[in-house]
């Protein structure tokens, strides 16, 4: 595309954009006649997929912006058509009760209902209003655990569930056939829903989940700068918890996420308040959400003093068992992951239950069958339910988040951690230690190039083990849908999944290591540390990054 070509298209969209911070950003832009801002905002778009939109906000289509999210909301309105209902929901990110403002306006524009969130509530409030409002469909404006300077779009589907295939296509092309947003008729009927019209049905909702009635426990929380901290403690006071103590410093909503480099819990350094303040109030949990609260995140005490970080298939084996100790039925179905721990199957196995693996992400794990119960992956996401079912058809950082306090409570009153129930289910089990090796990149033709190499010269052995089967999941495997994907199992159990992340500039790698415990589960441990470190450095000079 030439300069011309740049500057007409840049033009066009100046002329439409209804957002005078947009506008004044590409006037300098154009101004300046910088090419390479045109060409970064202009030479591209951002692709609906991944259940919606995602990326960084700005002017032009390959960013988040006005322009962006009415052509999206227009998408959505031709696809579900004329007098459907949705429901819209928003965080507290920059711009984001303003994209949601702009989608109702042009949904309602559209002749479709449309009902928006009165707050900035989290991620699985949305997700439950769906189903409970039995509308057609779902918008949460939000990036999760982005940096600040991104927004996004996440789209959910009458089942309360985020969008898969073909419906993600049906909507990205219908957004493509969009012409100018300033020619889209907007209307301004949209419904508002308050606190006890949609917040109060969802901690309702929460009572079913399997939490038990011990209570005695001292809880260290926080919501990383977003918006899990109200209905959180709500929904703690309501099972009859203590309201945990929060991180002051991170405890109200702020879209720049002032004390952490990444609003993520994973991310290094995310945690330090929150385990600070655990280790001054000598709590028996430590609890964080991310930004739009639909991921949990754990910490338990030391036995030597201080705490660790769990992980999210560690908390997801606690979480199964837990789950089918409390419920009942012969049809029940427990899901997770090709990226997740292997444990999982084997804690359905024992309890009679079937078990199933989705591709990576929370749309697939809803499909995964009838009858489920609980489901999760290992980016800390986990849907909770009972012999009801799944209040929420997604993941739930809040229902999570309460499951593990009585979950941890019923451990202390015993005299027990989740540490030693984590020993326990290695005894039982064997040893399920996983990890992620992650790769961050400024140009993503070095995640192809990656790819490409291990799928020229595939690895025969890693970390002293065989490979003794090599899957490539763009092939397709085991009725999977494809996906850019490649998976190695190895000698005594061991496995590894390489693929591109589909909301991040990453290549992710992720390790585990099944040891039989023989006798300390200590000594174990060790070892499965010592093979993931080999793991590690074997796979890196696969991939050559």
């Amino acid at each position: 595309m030439t300069t011309d070509d740049l500057v007409r298209i840049a033009r066009e969209w100046h002329a439409q954009d209804p957002d005078p911070r947009t506008r004044a950003e590409l006037a300098d832009i154009l101004d300046r006649r910088d090419t390479a801002a045109l060409a970064d905002r202009f030479g591209g778009k951002l692709e609906f997929g991944t259940a919606g939109l995602r990326g960084e906000l700005g002017a032009g289509p390959n960013r988040m912006n006005r322009v962006t999210v009415m052509r999206a909301a227009a998408g959505l309105a031709r696809v579900l058509g004329p007098g459907r209902h949705v429901v819209i929901g928003f965080d507290a990110r920059h711009m984001s009760d303003v994209f949601a403002r702009d989608t109702a306006a042009v949904l309602t524009g559209a002749g479709l209902r449309a009902s928006v969130m009165g707050g900035r509530w989290p991620t699985p409030v949305l997700a439950f209003a769906v189903r409970h409002f039995g509308a057609d469909g779902g918008v949460m404006v939000t990036a999760s655990h982005n940096p600040p300077r991104d927004n996004g779009y996440k789209v959910y589907w009458g089942d309360g569930a985020q969008i898969v295939p073909p419906i993600d296509r049906e909507i990205s092309q219908a957004i493509d056939a969009i012409g100018r947003v300033d020619e889209l008729p907007l209307g301004d009927g949209w419904e508002t829903l308050d606190h006890d019209t949609i917040v109060v049905p969802y901690l309702e909702a929460l009572a079913a989940l399997p939490v038990g009635d011990a209570r005695e426990l001292v809880i260290a929380y926080t919501p990383l700068h977003g918006v899990g901290h109200g209905v959180l403690t709500e929904a703690f006071t309501r099972a009859g918890f203590a309201a945990p103590r929060v991180v002051g410093r991170q405890a109200d909503p702020d879209p720049d996420f002032p004390t952490v480099s990444f609003p993520n819990p994973e991310e290094p350094g995310a945690m330090d308040l929150a385990l600070g303040l655990a280790t001054s109030i000598g709590a028996d949990l430590v609890l964080a959400n991310d930004p739009d609260a639909d991921r949990c995140a754990v910490g338990t005490p030391l036995p030597e003093g201080g705490y660790r970080m769990l992980t999210g298939d560690e908390v997801g084996g606690l979480l199964a068992e837990h789950v089918l100790r409390h419920t009942s039925g012969d049809d029940r179905l427990v899901a997770t992951t090709i990226v997740s721990s292997s444990l999982l199957a084997k804690i359905a196995a024992a309890y009679g239950v079937r078990h199933a693996e989705t591709l990576t992400g929370f749309k697939w794990i809803m499909k995964a069958g009838p009858g489920l119960v609980f489901g999760y992956e290992e980016a800390l996401g986990y849907s909770v339910g009972s012999d009801d079912g799944l209040p929420v058809h997604d993941k739930d950082g809040v229902g999570a988040a309460l499951t593990l306090a009585g979950l941890a409570a019923d451990a202390r009153r015993a005299g027990r951690t989740l540490l030693d129930l984590l020993d326990d289910q290695a005894r039982t089990y064997g040893l399920h230690a996983t990890a992620q090796l992650s790769f961050r990149v400024t140009n993503l033709e070095e995640i192809g190039r990656a790819m490409a190499r291990l799928r020229a010269e595939p690895p025969t052995g890693l970390a002293g083990r065989e490979v003794e089967s090599a899957e490539d999941l763009a092939a397709g495997v085991a009725g999977l849908p494809l996906t850019d994907g490649l998976r190695y199992r190895l000698t005594g159990g061991a496995r590894v999944v390489v693929r591109p992340s589909g909301t991040e500039p990453k290549l992710k790698c992720y390790l585990e290591i099944v040891i039989p415990v023989e006798d300390s589960v200590a000594a174990a441990r060790a070892r499965a540390a010592e093979d993931l470190e080999a793991l590690k450095k074997d796979l890196s000079a696969a991939l050559g990054l």
